[in-house]
């Protein structure tokens, strides 16, 4: 009976989500499929429209993502919700954040900087040719972008962090380096849209026909 109820409400709630994603669909014409299937994924999570001007797929940014993960991706986040929300797939080899790392919260403090940034310039290493999702903090992903300045080259990036301290600014400075990475322009993101964007791309990399 417990089963029956579960595999009944399983059915129901992938049509609610088919019947969403076709509404979304009607109002996204205009972009091409493999844009369309990560921009209806963040209005999915967010209810909100108005992101299909936010989105920015920049160098090449859905190939190139697709092209890692299928490689067996190891992915690092800036905070442990985005962590949390990326969906198990065999694709990944490993989901990372460092932010609760002892290390890290005593470097932090004692150079009085954010954890975030903090765990970002503690690993380093880690970084070179990884997804790198920065959902939450503007000051990890400046510090991403000063790592790339020093040659330390991410595969791929998911710029959405959010607020209105250094939020826009940042995914600004990302998107001036020749780094593939999918940002949202503004102060507007967070990691409901991070964990969106990552997880429609581990989607569609599972697909055989793509």
């Amino acid at each position: 009976m417990v089963g029956f109820l579960a595999q009944r409400i399983m059915t129901e709630a992938e049509e609610i989500e088919k019947k969403s994603f076709s509404i979304i669909e009607r109002k996204l014409g205009k972009f091409p499929y493999l844009e369309r299937e990560v921009v209806k994924r963040v209005i999915h999570s967010t209810a909100d429209y108005t992101f299909s001007d936010l989105l920015v797929f920049h160098e090449n940014a859905i190939m190139q993502a697709l092209k890692l993960i299928r490689n067996r991706v190891k992915v690092i986040t800036d905070v442990n919700m985005v962590r949390a929300g990326i969906k198990n797939s065999s694709l990944i080899e490993s989901t990372f954040c460092f932010i609760n790392n002892s290390e890290v919260i005593e470097s932090a403090e004692k150079q009085g900087i954010t954890r975030a940034r903090a765990s970002f310039r503690n690993q380093a290493k880690e970084i070179e040719g990884s997804f790198v999702v920065i959902g939450n903090s503007p000051t990890a992903l400046f510090e991403l972008c000063n790592l790339i300045d020093k040659g330390i080259k991410p595969g791929f990036v998911v710029a959405s962090p959010v607020g209105f301290v250094g939020a826009a600014e940042s995914k600004e400075e990302i998107l001036k380096r020749k780094i593939p990475s999918i940002a949202v322009r503004g102060n507007r993101g967070g990691s409901s849209v991070a964990v969106a964007i990552t997880n429609a791309l581990l989607i569609l990399a599972e697909r055989d026909e793509l």
